[in-house]
């Protein structure tokens, strides 16, 4: 006999007191730690359970029962559902507070440290329109509110161009106006989307892998230039022709009118090729005195003056004299390598990515760079005693690795390599923190800060000076 599943309790007048990871709040009740969505500190609610474990639960705001002194109206009509910009809710001066204390407890919890300094998060002066790249994804299944279906309101335009609604991957928003990007990011959104309603293009059906259009990315530049790539799901070259023709007169603002064709399973396009319709493949970026070329595939920090705060910090915890030899690793398009190239005697940058590293040594070129030498490659492959004998042992290591953090068979080469600097720039503290703690045999944290890449968001990078024991 199949017994029903007992009901999720609906849990009233429930308190949130704090911030947790994944952008999520935190409440303390009698059944144990509650963790919701677009709630913040001081707001009183009801909550309906989702998920309950052994040792916690998740739920969702069903009643806003006191909102928290601390609320303010959210700038964005689309605030709750696209899953970006969580914390708009949130005066940005406490954003920054609770990034702070995320950076601290993880370097506690997870990394074990104590009596950790960290010093007083640098914030972004630009909390609006920060974003130099955004990309959206076509859909035939827009994502439909609770409200229009209670209503059974007809659907009269099924397709959307936006951000997946979280946890749905088939599942996309409609964008109408996004604050992450600055003009013409939203003007030239909103006219794709319209051209391929009016001439009946086929938005792309993410369970049935079909529909002629399928992504729409847009980089912008401090410099004013633009680039934008719409992503083909197939090669009709009629329609392509078209959408990119009447594009192109419609935005002459547009400087790189690219192309792809992609039909595979997935949405990358790294190991497609990029067709350059109009202008040129790239645009160029400024940071200082330095300028960088970024293509199509570039990786580049996506808020353009924060990574000009965040390579500054960088540069001043590596103390550079100008006779130290300098490894960079993840180096990804060199942009670090490049800042620091001027006040060291040697930078060696490694990269998985060889279209990364093309792109590195371009930039290195147009910069007049000299010192620096790249390498493509797995990092934990790459970076072996027999490679740090023939480039020279490092006197400071700069490491900027994916959310995952460092391979362990790195973190041994650079214990054997053993750096008198190491400064470890983080977007995860979390991972961050677990391969600090596996450095401390040989280095002791010496400075620790935390810079603020993304207002509205739970993510926050931090950079750590290791120095050698």
């Amino acid at each position: 006999m199949r017994h029903s599943r007992k009901p999720l309790p609906l849990l009233q007048n429930i308190e949130v007191t704090q911030l947790a990871a994944e952008g999520k709040s935190i409440a303390h009740t009698a059944e144990g730690v509650l963790f919701i969505p677009f709630a913040i500190p001081g707001d009183v609610v009801d909550v309906q359970v989702c998920k309950k474990k052994s040792s916690y639960m998740e739920g969702y705001v069903v009643r806003q029962v006191m909102p928290s002194p601390l609320r303010v109206p959210p700038f964005c009509s689309h605030a709750g559902l696209c899953g970006g910009c969580k914390w708009q809710a949130l005066p940005y001066a406490e954003q920054l507070k609770w990034k702070q204390q995320q950076v601290l407890d993880q370097l506690t919890h997870i990394g074990h440290f104590k009596d950790i300094e960290v010093q007083p998060i640098i914030g972004s002066a630009q909390t609006q329109f920060y974003r130099n790249k955004l990309e959206f994804t076509f859909s035939n299944k827009r994502w439909v509110s609770k409200e229009e279906f209670q209503c059974g309101a007809a659907i009269d335009q099924p397709n959307a161009l936006g951000f997946h609604i979280p946890a749905m991957f088939d599942k996309v928003l409609d964008i109408e106006q996004c604050y992450l990007q600055a003009a013409p990011s939203n003007e030239i959104r909103d006219w794709v989307k319209q051209f391929a309603i009016d001439h009946q293009y086929t938005f792309f059906d993410l369970r049935q892998q079909q529909g002629l259009l399928r992504n729409l990315i847009i980089r912008t530049s401090t410099t004013g230039e633009v680039m934008v790539i719409v992503v083909f799901s197939s090669n009709d070259s009629e329609r392509i022709q078209l959408l990119m023709h009447d594009l192109h007169r419609a935005f002459p603002s547009i400087t790189a009118l690219l192309y792809v064709v992609n039909n595979k399973g997935n949405d990358t396009i790294f190991d497609r090729e990029v067709i350059c319709y109009a202008g040129q493949p790239f645009i160029i970026e400024k940071m200082g005195d330095l300028q960088f070329k970024i293509g199509a595939k570039s990786f580049y920090q996506t808020n353009s003056q924060q990574a000009f705060q965040l390579y500054s910090v960088v540069q001043q915890l590596a103390q550079l004299t100008g006779r130290q030899t300098v490894y960079d690793l993840y180096t990804g398009t060199g942009t670090i390598a490049c800042f620091l190239a001027s006040h060291a005697h040697k930078v060696v940058g490694i990269e998985i990515t060889p279209e990364a590293i093309d792109d590195a040594c371009e930039n290195a070129r147009i910069n007049g760079i000299g010192n620096a030498t790249f390498f493509a490659g797995d990092m934990k492959d790459v970076l072996t005693p027999e490679f740090v004998e023939h480039n020279h042992k490092p006197d400071v290591v700069v490491i900027d690795p994916p959310r995952a953090g460092l391979h362990p068979n790195v973190v041994n080469t650079l214990l054997q390599t053993a750096p008198e600097r190491i400064v470890y720039v983080s977007c995860n503290p979390a991972t961050q923190a677990r391969d600090l703690a596996l450095l401390a045999t040989q280095y002791r944290i010496q400075f620790v800060q935390p810079v603020d890449m993304f207002p509205h968001t739970q993510h926050v990078e931090n950079v750590v000076l290791l120095c050698k024991i």
